[in-house]
């Protein structure tokens, strides 16, 4: 009996042992961190800002994409800027993966049916978004329908998820302008092009663009030396047109195809790419998304409706579940409004709003009945997505944590909820505030 005992302390011993070098490791090792039940707290909500996943390019074969390069793309598996196949199957893993989560934190029983109060699944009405809300809806709830909502028409843009300007003055226009332009540094919108010019030219090089008479006849620009401009209309999203808006439509192209073509050198057109290379790609992408809704005037104009309905699902009574679907446009307006504090998602090409991530927003209770936060970004790595990776509790997908500017988090990396719930609410009140404030200067002037 006492050797069993000797043996069952080693073996006890041997396991915080291994336990906490796991912890030091995971790390190194770049594993997610499981989003298992957090110790003390029990789970009672979560909220989903998703972003659709994989798509077809935005531009066909036979326009751009053909015309930059005489090399031949991906043969992709939808229509143009539509949910791809692999698309689909990947947003259903991330169904499961949920399912188990939330399964396993206590938030749903197993193979749950629910109630349409107690779930809402709400998306664009792009088919890339309604799409991506049915396939991840088919891995939450694997024997139950849930309606996704649709409140325009189909393949239309949803005000809700329309990154759209609602309001615009000729003095809001200058202001918003310079607050871009000044996001670029102290040179302004040049501050932009001269980041960019190396990523610009290793896409030209890939695609060797500069061989082709469509480029060299002046059609698309000089993509090196010409000039961005940004506009901003009402009703409309903002408008960018120049270099980087024609570089950013090819290197969206290169990065879809790099997510679907299992060849790493024949997604690159036969160029050898190591992960900076593809960061560099990428970056042109999240710059040109950047420029358009991440500027505060701009942000929390576009963002509005979106932070009104994220607003009422965190607080709608009997709500346990809700997800909300939209695009890379939303992730970044919202989370430039909350005033997130900057990140860098690791193990992504994209690591700022990286395709099919979801913005989650999980609400605990603890053991005194007061409300917490946890927010993350949970997205699949490029190596998950470019292999099809399986997702489980035991293999989770990449998840970390997002804070906010000047708001406290408690011992647990937890924020209050009345300081999450105010802070959106003064993202909301911005716009107001905004509206009036130009009105009366354009009054004025």
């Amino acid at each position: 009996m006492q050797a069993e005992e000797r043996k069952y302390k080693m073996n006890k011993k041997m396991k915080t042992i291994l336990a906490a070098l796991l912890v030091l490791l995971l790390p190194l090792l770049g594993c997610a961190e499981t989003a298992g039940p957090k110790a003390g707290y029990t789970l009672d909500r979560v909220v989903v800002l998703s972003r659709h996943n994989i798509r077809s390019p935005f531009t066909n074969d036979d326009s751009l994409l053909a015309d930059i390069t005489s090399h031949t793309w991906f043969k992709w598996t939808s229509r143009s800027s539509e949910l791809s196949l692999k698309g689909a199957i990947l947003e259903t893993e991330l169904g499961q993966y949920f399912r188990q989560w939330l399964e396993d934190a206590g938030l749903f029983p197993e193979n749950w049916q629910p109630d349409e109060k107690a779930v809402r699944l709400y998306a664009n009405a792009k088919q890339r978004t309604q799409a991506t809300a049915r396939y991840f809806s088919a891995g939450l709830f694997p024997v139950s329908v849930v309606p996704i909502e649709m409140h325009a028409p189909y393949d239309t843009m949803d005000d809700t998820f329309w990154p759209k300007l609602t309001f615009v003055s000729d003095t809001y226009c200058q202001d918003a302008l310079a607050e871009i332009a000044a996001l670029g540094g102290e040179k302004g919108m040049k501050g932009y092009s001269e980041r960019l010019k190396d990523a610009i030219s290793l896409v030209m090089d890939i695609t060797d663009m500069e061989e082709r008479e469509a480029y060299q006849s002046g059609k698309y620009g000089n993509l090196l030396n010409d000039e961005t401009v940004i506009t901003l209309k009402l009703n409309e999203e903002p408008y960018m047109s120049g270099p980087i808006k024609v570089a950013t439509l090819v290197a969206d192209a290169l990065k879809f195809q790099y997510y679907e073509e299992t060849d790493e050198q024949k997604a690159a057109f036969g160029h050898e790419m190591t992960r900076e290379d593809w960061l560099a790609v990428c970056s042109i992408v999240e710059t040109y998304g950047e420029m358009l809704v991440t500027a505060p005037m701009v942000a929390v104009n576009v963002a509005h409706p979106l932070l009104q309905e994220m607003k009422h699902e965190l607080e709608q009574e009997g709500r346990v579940f809700s997800f909300l679907c939209g695009h890379d446009s939303n992730l970044a307006s919202v989370l430039a409004a909350l005033e997130a504090e900057d990140y860098e998602l690791p193990n992504t090409i994209e690591p700022k709003t990286p395709i099919g991530g979801k913005l989650t927003f999980e609400r605990y209770l603890d053991a005194d009945g007061k409300a917490w936060y946890a927010v993350s970004m949970i997205y699949q790595s490029t190596e998950q997505l470019r292999s099809c990776t399986q997702l489980s509790l035991e293999n989770p997908p990449m998840k970390e944590p997002i804070f906010f500017r000047e708001i406290e988090t408690n011992a647990d990396g937890l924020i209050a909820e009345a300081d999450l719930l105010n802070r959106i609410q003064e993202a909301i009140d911005a716009y107001d505030e905004l509206t009036e404030e130009y009105a009366e200067l354009d009054k004025a002037a």
